[in-house]
């Protein structure tokens, strides 16, 4: 196994705790040798000491086990519906703003902000998505964020540090792409999901556990890595994605999908609006967002 600093960024950051911390599970959906622990008091769950290398996510043949279809240029339906979410969700960031999409993927996020920000720019590794954005597009995309030379208004992190073996290590560095009252936008996975911590949803978990995601984040934890890494006026909320169909579904199939499926006809802007405040109220949503400026 590849030494990462997962441990170490989450007992000096004091996110987790050596005397707490117990096996969560003996394996990942992709992994069967791979124990995930966690802490049981802080609720943190993480991978110590594991890194599937560059190259995996270089060459990107992980994706094609996933069962998504490319839609209007986007990755997925759910690469779509976040994309369009997130551009009206962060449009203050956007608008008249130089942005920076670490780990934008396809660039479905980016292609629709660029029409209002400033500038925008990239960072991706997974090579055939690179290759299309040299080709294609109007968009400057690198396979690392130091060949910029510029700084940015808004570095954005969708869904990206809990795969970062070296996250405050990353977190420091991308201060320093950032211009003076720059901020950082960050979006994880939330380690007290709904249906891991209230419903207890055992083949919710085995979906969920993937030796991808280094560290599934609580508020305090993000917080944290933050503030160690030096950012100021940090705000961490919680964010749902997947509507209650999705919940349903995964009651009733004990699979993913609910939220594509017929369960949909149930929803309602209100209820999935209150739904969504019930659970953040409950600090159960199945993301957080955070908010860091320098």
């Amino acid at each position: 196994m590849m030494k990462t600093d997962i441990y170490d960024d989450l007992i000096k950051t004091k996110s987790i705790y050596e005397k707490n911390i117990d096996i969560y599970s003996e394996f990942t959906r992709d992994n069967q040798d791979l124990k995930v622990k966690i802490d049981k008091v802080t609720g943190v769950i993480f991978i110590d000491n594991y890194y599937v290398g560059d190259s995996e996510y270089i060459k990107g043949e992980y994706k094609e086990n996933f069962e998504d279809t490319e839609i209007d240029g986007c990755e997925s339906i759910e690469d779509m519906v976040d994309s369009k979410r997130r551009l009206d969700q962060f449009k203050k960031e956007i608008i008249n703003k130089s942005i920076c999409d670490f780990g934008c993927g396809k660039g479905s996020f980016l292609k629709l902000a660029n029409q209002y920000a400033t500038s925008t720019y990239g960072v991706e590794i997974q090579k055939n998505y690179l290759d299309d954005f040299n080709k294609n597009q109007n968009i400057d995309v690198e396979n690392n964020i130091k060949n910029f030379e510029m700084k940015f208004d808004t570095i954005f992190l969708f869904h990206t540090l809990e795969h970062l073996p070296n996250q405050i290590e990353s977190l420091k560095l991308f201060k320093n792409f950032l211009k003076p009252e720059g901020k950082i936008i960050i979006e994880v996975p939330h380690a007290r999901d709904f249906l891991l911590t209230k419903l207890k949803i055992d083949e919710f978990k085995d979906f969920t556990l993937w030796s991808q995601h280094l560290i599934l984040h609580t508020k305090e934890s993000l917080n944290n890595f933050l503030t160690f890494s030096g950012y100021k006026n940090i705000q961490v909320k919680g964010f749902q994605r997947y509507s209650i169909a999705n919940h349903i579904g995964w009651l009733k199939n004990k699979k993913p999908g609910g939220h594509k499926s017929n369960l949909v006809e149930i929803e309602s802007s209100k209820l999935n609006e209150e739904y969504k405040k019930s659970l953040d109220k409950l600090d159960a949503t199945d993301t957080i967002i955070a908010y860091g400026h320098i």
